[in-house]
């Protein structure tokens, strides 16, 4: 079976290299173009994807956006039968989703109909689920809405943070896209209609998701910090400038939502119940570090509030 390939960051690597290590027929791969990076912005920086595809000898197409005449006839050219998309990060067109002869199926972070979406991952931790998982699902025009065709489900670990479980299901979404392959090949897999009725959605997030609220549960507080761990970071203020969190539980305490209640060993952070114990913390323009060493500064004094 000729197989095109769709994807960009690192969640889609081991897709492609499970596709490769089967001995998939992959005739190309679809990624999005380098990205300007640093603080001069002026070195290109490779999708992930496209090293894989590089490093095999694997035909690449990097269009800015997927679409227009040249795009589909570069995409016709590789005369594919299916497509695979993981992380591809746009949205297809019905001219695209018909080139292959047997359609395209996408790999999806979540157990869908649950968490449609750009952003499954740190939704899944910030709205206390206790499972989560991976779906494969033939594509339609609509936003991770058509059929469901293979799911593998995975418990949400305590304190796991959305980088650690984005880990996880990028390898389990591998071998559930194997699975599902070898299942299509054999004609067994069963197209199911998803129920809009359990829908939910894992929109895509800004700076108001990641801030922290102290006025909110410890509980609820901690998951928001461990869901944008370590991309982008949640975050505070302290005398006005930009404070990031990473790695947080609730632990005993109490006082005005905010106020740092203790520095050592660790950063602990009153909330509107209980405290939260932060493990570690970047101030604006310096690198990640434990919250303990932080604390030892003058930044970090008990007493201070955090906003």
């Amino acid at each position: 079976m000729r197989i095109v390939f769709f994807g960009t960051p690192a969640f889609a690597v081991p897709s492609l290299e499970a596709l490769l290590a089967e001995r998939a027929a992959v005739v190309g791969v679809v990624t999005q173009p380098d990205r300007p990076q640093g603080r001069s912005r002026s070195t290109l920086v490779a999708p992930p994807v496209k090293e894989v595809a590089l490093r095999h000898g694997i035909p690449l197409l990097q269009p800015e956006r997927p679409a227009g005449d040249i795009f589909l006839a570069a995409l016709r050219h590789w005369q594919p039968e299916l497509g695979i998309v993981v992380a591809y990060g746009h949205i297809l067109r019905a001219d695209v989703l018909s080139v292959p002869t047997r359609g395209m199926i996408n790999l999806h972070a979540s157990l869908l109909p649950r968490l449609r979406g750009a952003a499954p991952v740190p939704w899944a931790i910030l709205r206390g689920e206790p499972e989560t998982g991976v779906t494969i699902q033939q594509m339609d025009v609509g936003m991770d809405t058509g059929p469901i065709l293979h799911q593998s489900a995975t418990v949400i670990q305590p304190g796991e943070t959305g980088g650690a479980l984005l880990d996880r299901l990028a390898r389990l979404g591998a071998e559930a896209l194997v699975e599902a392959l070898a299942l299509m090949r054999l004609g067994l897999l069963k197209p199911r209609e998803q129920d809009p009725a359990l829908a939910t959605y894992a929109p895509k997030f800004d700076r108001t998701t990641t801030r922290v609220n102290w006025t909110s549960e410890a509980e609820e507080v901690a998951r928001r910090i461990r869901a944008f761990d370590p991309v982008p970071g949640s975050w505070t203020t302290l005398d006005r400038q930009e404070l990031k969190l990473f790695g947080a539980s609730p632990a005993e305490g109490s006082g005005v939502p905010g106020t740092v209640l203790a520095t050592a060993p660790l950063l602990r952070v009153a909330a509107g119940n209980q405290a939260v114990e932060i493990q570690e913390v970047q101030p604006a323009g310096k690198s990640r570090m434990p919250s303990g060493e932080w604390g030892r500064g003058r930044a970090g004094r008990a007493g201070l509030a955090l906003v």
